[in-house]
């Protein structure tokens, strides 16, 4: 087993009203993949919800921030900090609206794109380059605010594709943490439509 820890973090709401959004696929992502690998999210640190183990032969720290999505650098500062995370360990996974839904995308650094989470991660870690992996959400619909449509539950007809995107971005994620970001992005980096 390779010493040092690898941090996961799902990004989303904390609570039961939010679990269905889609601003919550971050989350969604981290209970499947904890889940695949026999690991549960029993523990309380530094403001998210954690789950410790191994998977694919590398230790993991899987976290939710439970601070809401706009302050969740609070939570992965200090939990990057605690368990000496360099930023080439680190990967975030959350919703993007400027993506199409189905679309994975996994790249090793830049900016936020206008994600509050994103900025407060990045504030708080004073550092831009680590790995993300956005799932797409698509833009809403009409005339709609963009506030509002990420606070919707995915409809029936969405459950399908959300399934299968999130198996694709599991995929990422293992791929990343054994083979790094340039293998994952190359292997991973799809819509729907690559299938």
């Amino acid at each position: 087993m390779e010493t040092g820890f690898y941090l996961i973090v799902g990004l989303g709401n904390p609570g039961p009203k939010y679990a269905a959004n889609r601003h919550n696929v971050g989350f969604m992502c981290l209970e499947r993949l904890a889940e695949a690998h026999g690991l549960t999210f029993d523990k309380r640190q530094k403001k998210a919800r954690v789950a410790l183990g191994a998977m694919r032969g590398r230790r993991v720290v899987l976290a939710q921030p439970q601070t809401f999505m706009n302050d969740s650098g609070q939570a992965v500062a200090p939990l990057a900090r605690f368990y000496r995370v360099p930023p080439e360990r680190l990967l975030i996974v959350y919703d993007d609206l400027d993506l199409p839904s189905g679309t994975v995308r996994i790249r090793p650094g830049g900016g936020s794109g206008g994600h509050k989470g994103m900025l407060s991660i990045t504030e708080q870690l004073n550092d831009q380059n680590f790995a993300r992996l956005r799932i797409g959400i698509g833009r809403p619909p009409g005339q709609m605010d963009p506030a509002a449509y990420v606070l919707q539950d995915f409809s029936a007809d969405e459950k399908l594709l959300v399934a299968e995107t999130l198996d694709r971005a599991m995929a990422a994620v293992e791929t990343w943490l054994v083979e790094g970001v340039e293998m994952a992005m190359s292997r991973h980096n799809s819509g729907p439509d690559c299938l």
